[in-house]
């Protein structure tokens, strides 16, 4: 009778896929949903005469639910390498519903006063709590479950599903928009678009619970023994490339910030409509549903590392013209064509990074690995990205200063991609403690 470790991976069917990447959709569904109705929570929870003000306060409070993202990476990352991928499934999707409920619901400040502010910033440490946990054990149990083949494939599902939710956000809101008009999604519509993505927690709760666990029980009982454990043994045997792989998603997250603040920028910096800027994450998410799915078919292909290198390469060529032709000749139809090719070569290149990270990683240590990597890169990068690019226009007047920005982390992307080791075809259900 084989071991558990070397015993065949549960055989994967659209359902499980669709119930394990719904976490990651959320996440990406609200990043939308925040960052296209930035101005309007401001306005109700931090009302002020200045409208910069009002925006620059709603994004800080975006960025409050990145401080605990590490945490979660910690903790429910370590979790899931020692009680299982499944049930560290179920409580973030859990707490991801309640962080989403308290700001839908949460009267504004002129309802209760300085109460709002305490709640919404509660709401978004809880949601950054979950975020911060999603992603490793998703993700193990993505690749532990697909065939040798076509697990680049399959992984490259949680990128798409980023994109499935930016794409039904961006159509969601302008058919509200068209239905309510401006004046009511800045004033309680916007409301609406958090309450349409809690619709789909009960779905997704029920699904994940009745699927099998991939942990296995091949773990080293001293590594699998305490959170600490699994951390020490982390950092001592594979910090090099935990180092590396952060540097990887964080020129990822930059992109994707600056992608979702392109309805701001529009609006904002190149003087759109509201109508025009409400429609430009329908052209982020187009990219971001097919772009991911060839960049997993790559990925099997042709390996990992040329998939994380050359898209990148190509950002780190393109941001700077791309941008000094939307400044150039601002109109809806190029702010569109601008984030659909960032858009789309992030998405390829990002297909790459989520399945070589906990490829390159021990069973024992795979989920933690890659959510702790991933919630600091992300806490760090995805939750200041739209503030500081939006504080850099307003300090310095340039409003090329997201296209820099988006260059200098391309840069640094595409070195740390050329330095990671090439995982395809590695065997990731045998014991691998002694790499690294």
């Amino acid at each position: 009778m084989p071991s558990p470790a070397s015993a065949a991976p549960p055989r994967l069917d659209r359902k499980a896929v669709g119930a394990v990447v719904l976490g990651n959709a959320l996440e990406f569904y609200d990043f939308t949903i925040y960052a296209f109705f930035a101005k309007s929570i401001g306005a109700t929870f931090f009302p002020s005469d200045s409208p910069t003000d009002s925006l620059l306060a709603s994004l800080a409070l975006f960025g409050i639910g990145y401080v605990m993202r590490p945490v979660g990476g910690v903790l429910i990352g370590a979790f899931a390498d020692r009680a299982g991928r499944k049930p560290a499934m179920l409580i973030t999707i859990a707490l991801m519903a309640v962080g989403m409920l308290m700001l839908a619901a949460c009267p504004g400040t002129a309802v209760i006063g300085g109460w709002a502010q305490v709640i919404v910033i509660a709401g978004r440490l809880i949601q950054g709590l979950a975020l911060g946990g999603e992603v490793g054990p998703s993700t193990a149990f993505l690749i532990e479950a697909a065939p040798a083949r076509h697990r680049g494939f399959v992984a490259s599902w949680q990128i798409a599903s980023q994109g499935c939710a930016a794409l039904f956000a961006g159509l969601f809101a302008t058919v509200l928009t068209l239905v309510l008009g401006d004046a009511a999604m800045a004033d309680w519509g916007w409301r609406l678009m958090f309450g349409l993505g809690l619709l789909v927690v009960p779905v997704g709760l029920v699904i994940r619970s009745h699927l099998p666990e991939t942990a296995g029980e091949g773990h080293d009982p001293a590594a699998a023994a305490s959170t600490g454990a699994v951390l020490g043994r982390l950092l001592r045997r594979h910090g090099r490339m935990l180092g590396l792989t952060f540097l990887v998603i964080a020129a990822s997250t930059v992109s994707n910030a600056v992608g979702t603040n392109m309805p701001v920028y529009a609006g904002a910096t190149l003087g759109l409509s509201e109508m025009a800027a409400n429609a430009v994450p329908i052209a982020l998410g187009l990219a971001s549903v097919i772009f991911p799915l060839l960049g997993g078919w790559l990925a099997d292909r042709f390996g990992r590392r040329p998939v994380m290198v050359w898209p990148r390469a190509l950002i780190l060529v393109l941001a700077v013209p791309a941008f000094l032709w939307m400044l150039r000749a601002p109109s809806a139809l190029n702010v569109y064509a601008v984030t659909f090719l960032l858009s789309a070569l992030s998405s390829i290149n990002a297909a790459a990074i989520i399945v070589a990270i906990p490829e390159a990683l021990p069973r024992a240590v795979r989920s933690a690995g890659l959510s702790i990597v991933y919630a600091l890169s992300v806490s760090i990068f995805g939750g200041s990205t739209n503030y500081v690019v939006n504080w850099l226009i307003a300090a310095t007047g340039d409003r090329m200063a997201p296209a820099y920005y988006l260059a200098a982390f391309s840069l640094v992307g595409t070195v740390a991609a050329l330095l990671l080791p090439e995982t395809r075809g590695r065997d990731i259900h045998v014991d691998t403690a002694t790499r690294g």
